[in-house]
């Protein structure tokens, strides 16, 4: 199976890409303290943000922040797979749009080839996805920076992002439980899959066997108290081969577990193209949301538009899949009325 596994990865490489460099980092730079500045990609909404913090984890930051945005509105932190940048999961996914239509900030982290020459976030290495340590912390300075900024509602902070930005997403989640209201984890990987390359690829192939509790464990062993709970809404294709769907299977018994619901406990609901499977508190509120997408391979389901959550363009990755999973998860989060400038 593994054999099956690398030659699927392969044929998404470039054909001088060695299958080992996918994960390989390359040395840190150390980053001089700049004042913050803002520089837009070309065909772009977002603009680069620097001086934002310390930067361990040596990323980059752009955000979108609608001109006249009020105090106390939400903020939504996004996060690429490989292969990909900001500007590009952008423009297939939509967020800044429809932060635009919607009233909220935006900001997305952006690895750099210097750090790992495929863009990935380095979301196995323990040193990275430490609370306040490598890219977690980084990533943590950049919601602290765009909240500030925005003046944005601390009870509405959610992530997205992903594959290797999507295990990186619930990283986030197991590390800063606290800050975030809401998480969508897309293809992406169980905290603690992984804690170097090689296994990460295995993990990528078939997830580890373990139990709920040792998968719940993982994340209680960063996080012992967690005052809120942040929800958790995974989304897989079935017919993923980069990221095995026995992963997003495994995210749902860590956080299902974590949070203590019954596995049977859970309401269905059949909808075009996908199966759901919604496991809510006593009160009813969802708390862990698991979306298989029937017959979809690896990436971000997406639909071709105009206007805010919809994409205007063809990127690695992001799957017509006939609806648009960033209208569908700003949805879950109550990021539904348009504002009034």
């Amino acid at each position: 199976m593994r054999d099956r596994f690398k030659r699927s990865v392969e044929r998404l490489l470039p054909a001088e890409t060695r299958l080992g460099d996918l994960f390989r980092p390359s040395p840190r730079h150390e980053e001089r303290k700049a004042p913050a500045a803002r520089r837009r990609p070309a065909g772009s909404m977002l603009e680069e943000v620097t001086g934002f913090g310390s930067n361990p984890g040596a990323l980059r930051m752009f955000a979108h922040i609608p001109e006249g945005l009020p105090a106390g509105r939400p903020l939504v932190l996004v996060l690429h797979g490989c292969q990909q940048d900001a500007a590009g999961y952008d423009r297939a996914a939509g967020w800044a749009s429809l932060a635009e239509e919607r009233g909220f900030a935006v900001v997305y982290a952006q690895q750099r080839e210097a750090n790992n020459p495929r863009l990935c976030f380095t979301w196995f290495r323990p040193s990275e996805v430490t609370r306040d340590r490598g890219e977690t912390m980084s990533i943590r300075q950049m919601v602290a920076h765009a909240a500030e900024t925005a003046a944005s509602d601390p009870e509405r902070v959610f992530v997205t992002g992903l594959s290797a930005g999507g295990a990186m997403t619930a990283a986030m989640l197991a590390n800063y439980p606290d800050v975030f209201a809401g998480g969508a984890i897309i293809a992406g990987l169980p905290f603690g899959a992984a804690r170097d390359a090689t296994r990460a690829f295995d993990a990528m192939a078939e997830a580890p066997e373990r139990s709920p509790r040792d998968w719940s464990d993982l994340v209680r062993a960063v996080s012992p108290r967690i005052a809120r709970k942040p929800a958790v809404s995974i989304w897989h294709g079935t017919a993923d081969e980069t990221v095995s769907l026995s992963n997003g299977l495994a995210l749902v018994e860590q956080w299902r577990d974590l949070y203590r619901l019954p596995k049977e406990a859970f309401v269905e609901k059949r909808l075009k193209g996908r199966r759901t499977r919604i496991w809510p508190d006593k009160d009813g509120k969802p708390l862990v949301t698991f979306h298989a997408i029937d017959g979809m391979g690896h990436g971000t389901p997406v639909l071709s538009g105009e206007g805010g959550g919809y994409a205007v363009s063809a990127e690695p990755f992001m799957l017509e899949a006939g609806f648009s999973s960033t209208l569908e998860i700003a949805k879950e989060w109550g990021l539904t009325r348009r504002w009034k400038r």
